[in-house]
């Protein structure tokens, strides 16, 4: 009864933090009017939704745990696990109890600062402060730099070719100078009256159409200097469309509507844009790409980041009015690459500069405290508020994805396939009937990238992404957000603090053993390890006890727990690079994925190089959520591949020493993976046959084969796979040509032959490789 009580309470509980989670995605604390009692409020909220989320895992670890209520060895262990099994009854009952007297106490608060009505309804302050896009109307021309070409190119689509409508999107992050460009080319033909009438519209995110279609109107009117309709305050929606509709139906008109947020913007406005073929144009800026495509673009221009050497020129303009002095040269480079190439950030960061004394400590000072300088200095707020408003336009899922990115270091190229897996450890991706999760996750990094919030570092020849990274700018928003949030806290350098508050902690480029973390402190739920070149986790996993992710792959680790088996909730491992043993956890049921591979290198043998798995013990094979498994040494045979052979959930798998012995035992179970979509096997050494001939299944999803080691011939199953797209091929040494297998496989895009083949000529058809893009991949 007391364990249905506990399920029953843990129900009612699990909504508040979906209400929570939308409530605070309504709050913008960076408000000036928000009171102290209103932030505090909002910071009690964040608490007790925590204080939720770790009483559901505790239930889960210490109750929820079939396994534990029916393996009692003996009359005074069954006592002693039945007295312990009481007690957290009373811990967790304890805890449910307070937490219900704070959600009582927090509803009432809400209720007196109007939560429900006022924020939800997502309305603003009765004083917002000036809107900083407005500067961007009215930018000095010393300001404006490296646009000169994009502006002469979107004049020519505004004035010449087709009669018929046209839309021209310009689309970009915020902060690159959108509005500055739009401005330019709409003064530009407005100036040469190409059109018969005019009008720039700022619509932003809280547009009202009724109000916006008014605004319209009246500017025709008066730039025409013609009388407003004296009922125009009084039409409803539909009156003012066709007003419009009919006062632009004999006219060419040029509407430029900027920053646009909604993908239904474009359905609601095109019914007061007719068509008149009169040559009449349409401008729209937005971050999203999403809100283009919506818009039906004729003409899409992507705004670039300035060049460096742009970057540097308006900079010196701004700080300078001139040249650099050349003791300042060192800093103020090292200022001009952090702005990214984005002109808001350098034109506002070289005029607060401009200000300063010209010496080296006071421009060294400014640069090592850029982070903290975008924060506090008024100056640079207008940086701060541009940037924020594409995180305050996210949905709620989307901001924990977004902040999620805060765990890695400054400049560095984040590899997609693993941030949309860490997404799935930390349960920010739910599923969707008819998708994976892992395709849902991949849609979410999509969709930030088409918000202009993470930049494209490198793409698969399929087209599919497969490296990013965020703009330095976007960072500091990032790592500031998640530090007001209690999201993530940033360990970098010789740091020695931890602060329990945070549910994340990214260790950087540490040479301490600074994770020393009361056990007190057990609702971390994230661990990384970047760049750490000594690290210990002590003896004891016990208090990480509600651990999803550890990432372990960035540190020369000394050691870690011998209870890693115990961490039942981590869904997300990674000993790359650790030379550990990971046979401590076939416990770990909710495990999703195991990164333990090195690649090492050996100057003495022709082999030349090798892949190191790490080895695991029986057991692994109830481990089955695992998705994927890299790589795994089957040195000692039978067993473990017959244990893998229990792993049907597996996408990605990577064998390494497989003996020529095993290598049928090892087939017959991949023929079962139907998942698949990732293999690769290496064998002990350059002389060892790999023995794979004997895959039955046709495996339709497998994209990737990497083979290292010798193949008696090139194996048949590789021409039954429709989807395969990379293969590489090392130390076969092949005795007959490969190519007339390869040339005929539908979908290959890229091959890496090395040492593959003994034979003197390789021969290539002329239709052959229908898709192959790039063979070095």
């Amino acid at each position: 009864m007391a364990e249905i009580a506990v399920n029953i309470v843990i129900d009612e509980l699990l909504p508040l933090l979906d209400q929570e989670a939308r409530l605070l995605g309504g709050v913008h604390t960076e408000k000036a009017d928000v009171s102290q009692g209103l932030n505090t409020l909002i910071q009690d909220l964040r608490e007790t939704a925590y204080l939720i989320e770790d009483v559901i895992d505790e239930y889960l670890l210490h109750l929820g745990n079939p396994s534990q209520r029916h393996r009692f060895i003996g009359f005074l262990c069954k006592v002693g696990r039945l007295i312990k099994k009481l007690k957290r009854h009373h811990e967790i009952a304890s805890k449910i109890h307070e937490i219900q007297k704070k959600v009582h106490k927090l509803r009432e608060r809400s209720s007196s600062y109007g939560f429900n009505s006022s924020f939800e309804s997502g309305s603003t302050s009765s004083n917002p402060r000036p809107d900083p896009r407005v500067a961007s109307l009215f930018i000095e021309d010393s300001e404006i730099v490296g646009i000169e070409s994009q502006k002469n190119k979107l004049i020519i689509w505004l004035v010449e070719g087709t009669l018929k409508r046209t839309v021209i999107s310009v689309v970009g992050m915020g902060g690159l100078g959108k509005t500055t460009l739009a401005k330019k080319i709409y003064d530009n033909v407005r100036g040469v009256r190409h059109f018969d009438c005019h009008a720039w519209i700022t619509v932003s995110q809280s547009f009202q159409m009724e109000e916006l279609l008014r605004n319209m109107m009246e500017k025709f009117y008066k730039e025409r200097k013609e009388a407003v309709p004296e009922d125009i305050n009084k039409m409803d929606n539909e009156s003012l469309i066709t007003q419009v509709t009919e006062y632009l139906q004999d006219k060419r008109f040029v509407v430029l509507f900027d920053d646009v947020w909604g993908v239904d913007f474009w359905e609601r406005i095109t019914p007061a844009l007719p068509e008149n073929k009169k040559g009449s144009r349409i401008i729209i800026t937005t971050r999203k790409d999403d809100v283009a495509a919506c818009c039906k673009d004729d003409y899409f221009h992507r705004l670039p980041h300035l060049s460096l050497e742009s970057s540097w020129e308006l900079f010196c303009n701004k700080a300078f009015q001139g040249r650099c002095p050349p003791e300042l040269e060192k800093w103020s480079d090292d200022i001009v690459k952090r702005c990214g190439g984005l002109p808001l950030a350098i034109v506002a960061i070289g005029g607060l500069l401009s200000r300063k004394e010209k010496i080296v400590s006071e421009w060294k000072k400014f640069s090592d405290s850029l982070g903290s300088e975008l924060e506090s200095d008024s100056h640079l707020e207008s940086i701060n508020t541009i940037l924020s408003l594409s995180y305050c336009d996210l949905p709620c899922h989307l901001k924990s994805c977004f902040l999620y990115l805060a765990i890695f270091p400054e400049d560095h190229t984040i590899k997609c396939g693993i941030l949309t897996r860490l997404w799935i450890a930390e349960g920010f991706v739910k599923a969707n009937r008819g998708a994976t999760l892992e395709d849902t996750a991949e849609a979410f990094l999509t969709e930030l990238i088409h918000r202009s919030l993470v930049q494209l570092s490198e793409v698969y020849i399929d087209g599919n992404i497969k490296r990013c990274h965020i703009h330095d700018l976007v960072r500091e928003i990032i790592l500031k957000k998640a530090e007001e949030l209690s999201f993530c806290s940033v360990m970098a350098g010789e740091a020695s603090c931890f602060d329990g508050r945070f549910r994340r902690l990214s260790v950087q480029n540490s040479t301490n053993n600074i994770l020393d973390i009361p056990s007190k402190k057990s609702h971390i739920r994230s661990v990384f390890l970047y760049n750490c070149q000594v690290f210990s986790l002590g003896t004891s996993a016990s208090k990480f006890k509600l651990l999803k992710v550890l990432d372990l792959g960035g540190a020369r680790l000394e050691r870690i727990p011998e209870d890693l088996g115990s961490l039942l909730h981590l869904r997300y491992l990674s000993l790359r690079k650790t030379s550990e043993d990971a046979s401590k956890i076939n416990r770990i049921q909710k495990l999703r994925n195991i990164l333990c591979f090195d690649y090492a290198y050996n100057v003495e043998s022709r082999w030349g190089g090798s892949v190191r798995g790490v080895h695991v013990k029986e057991g692994i094979g109830g481990l089955e959520d695992l998705q994927k498994l890299t790589s795994v040494d089957v040195t000692h045979g039978v067993k473990i591949i017959t244990e893998l052979g229990k792993l049907r959930q597996l996408r990605k798998l990577g064998i390494t020493k497989l003996s020529r012995g095993n290598g049928q035992r090892l087939c017959a179970f991949i023929s079962n993976m139907v998942h698949l979509k990732y293999l690769s096997v290496c064998s002990p050494s350059e002389d060892e046959i790999l023995d794979l001939q004997y895959i039955s299944n046709p495996l339709p999803f497998l994209s990737t084969v990497y083979l290292m080691g010798r193949l008696e011939k090139l194996l048949d199953w590789i021409s039954r796979l429709p989807n395969l797209v990379r293969v590489c091929l090392t130390g076969s040494k092949l005795v007959n040509d490969p190519m007339q297998l390869f040339q005929a496989l539908p979908s290959l895009q890229a091959l890496t032959l090395f040492q593959a083949s003994v034979v003197e000529q390789l021969c290539f058809g002329a239709t052959g490789f229908q898709k192959l893009e790039d063979p070095s991949q």
